[in-house]
């Protein structure tokens, strides 16, 4: 019976890391290795996104905290997207997007928020801040996979509609 149970993890884990590959492809063919800017102190979310990192599909710049992603965004402006906790030390990730929003090189940059906050609340004030996606913590690679396309896909269709007009 456990051995069972032990080969259906083993299917389970190869079909993951089949979709996360297949993920990966996608990104790479639609956008390149986009550069994507990360703001977390947390360690277990750091391993999570280090999982995607591995160099062939996106560049990650990594910070600890939101006052470092600040000078981050202050000499660079050049990220696909941005991934902030919502409660660091310094800056909350919320008030990191209120300043991206008031500066037009940044306001094309599209943020998801990471929080192990469940509540209406802060998904609200996360929209109401200009985030393009929330996910609870803790999350999969795979669900980081697809809300980090989800933004690409959101960049591409901004910077689409501001050429056309």
């Amino acid at each position: 019976m456990q051995q069972v149970k032990l080969a259906n993890v083993e299917v389970e884990q190869k079909a993951l890391r089949s979709i996360v590959d297949t993920v990966a492809a996608a990104v790479v063919a639609a956008f390149g290795r986009p550069r994507i800017l990360i703001a977390d102190d947390d360690p277990a979310t750091a391993e999570t996104l280090a999982s995607i990192a591995d160099g062939s599909t996106y560049r990650i710049v990594s910070v600890k905290n939101g006052r470092e992603a600040y000078r981050v965004l202050l000499d660079d402006a050049d990220f696909g997207a941005a991934v902030f906790n919502m409660r660091m030390p310094n800056l909350h990730g919320i008030d990191l997007i209120r300043h991206m929003k008031t500066e037009k090189r940044l306001m094309r940059i599209p943020v998801i928020i990471v929080t192990d906050d469940h509540g209406i609340r802060t998904v609200a004030d996360s929209f109401a801040a200009g985030a393009i996606a929330v996910l609870s913590k803790p999350f999969t690679a795979e669900q980081l996979q697809r809300t980090l396309m989800l933004a690409l896909s959101s960049k591409d269709s901004r910077e689409q509609v501001a050429a056309a007009a």
